[in-house]
């Protein structure tokens, strides 16, 4: 089994690149605890998505780190990484085509189903379990999943959030809808943008998706047609939640939800990273996690 991790932001609103910021108690990586977790539920394959600049670095830094019957890719979104036969001029451009984009940057590495995650969040070992479940019991290549989790487990104390809140139907999903702007105010969860009052229970999609590697035609369909609008190159991008949607609504795939109750905290802003780093030595501590993590 492969997870991907994607580790190609630059944590504008962190101030740094928190991907490669030392949060666990022997100087650990955020992504190493979930690569931790993957490892013990039975995945192999590692594939990380960063930039070009730091592909070196992440190699170097956990080759010593990783068991050596685990095998680890680490691939560049480039951002000159085009369809085929597509010609444009990317100087003007200075962001990555987004995160449905980073995915399609693992096309020659990942042929079969893999879990995708965000290198900047910390999902739970429960998490991880339920995702290596759902891969070994599913019976087609076009059921995909969402591991999603309470909304009201997924705020931060510093600011607003980006959230997918997920309308779900059983264990169907049938819509996720987009708020860059949801803050705990007074007691109550608020969408900024509409004013909108939220359900602290309501299922919110923290980008852990399991999916199968059919994917990859679609989002290069997808990229290319989002290529031919003039106003999309400079800024705009496409988002795995966006791809995944449409696909289902097109009925090429089913999304089932897999609702968790496991931990889950991420560093959005650097306000963020006391919390993260206690946490991380409080797990330490009751013994879920070795220190130092790979020995």
């Amino acid at each position: 089994m492969t997870l991907l991790l994607m580790a190609a932001g630059s944590g504008s609103r962190y101030g740094k690149l928190k991907q490669f910021d030392d949060l666990g108690p022997a100087k650990e990586f955020l992504l190493e605890f979930s690569i931790f977790d993957a490892i013990k539920a039975g995945f192999d394959h590692i594939v990380l998505i960063t930039k070009a600049e730091n592909k070196t670095y992440l190699e170097e830094h956990l080759a010593p780190r990783v068991p050596n019957n685990i095998k680890v890719d680490v691939v560049v979104q480039d951002i000159n990484d085009l369809p085929e036969g597509v010609s444009i001029n990317t100087s003007e451009r200075a962001k990555p085509w987004g995160t449905a984009h980073a995915v399609w940057s693992a096309r020659n590495v990942i042929n079969d189903d893999f879990v995708i995650i965000n290198a900047d969040d910390f999902y739970g070992a429960e998490a991880f379990n339920s995702a290596a479940e759902f891969v070994k019991n599913k019976e087609s290549n076009n059921t995909y999943a969402l591991v999603g989790y309470h909304l009201k487990d997924t705020l931060s104390e510093h600011g607003s959030v980006s959230r997918g809140v997920c309308s779900v139907e059983g264990d169907h999903l049938v819509s996720i809808e987009e708020h860059t702007k949801i803050e705990a105010v007074d007691g109550e969860i608020v969408d900024e943008d509409s004013g909108r009052t939220l359900d602290p229970d309501t299922i919110v999609s923290m980008n852990f998706w399991i999916c199968n590697a059919s994917i990859f035609e679609y989002i290069e369909t997808y990229f290319k047609n989002f290529l031919q609008i003039p106003e999309n190159l400079e800024k705009s991008e496409i988002y795995l939640p966006f791809v995944a949607q449409e696909m289902m609504a097109n009925g090429l795939i089913d999304i089932n939800v897999i609702a968790t109750n496991s931990e889950w905290f991420g560093v959005t802003y650097y306000e963020d990273k006391n919390e993260a780093v206690n946490t991380l030595q409080r797990l330490t501590k009751d013994g879920k996690y070795p220190s130092p993590l790979w020995k």
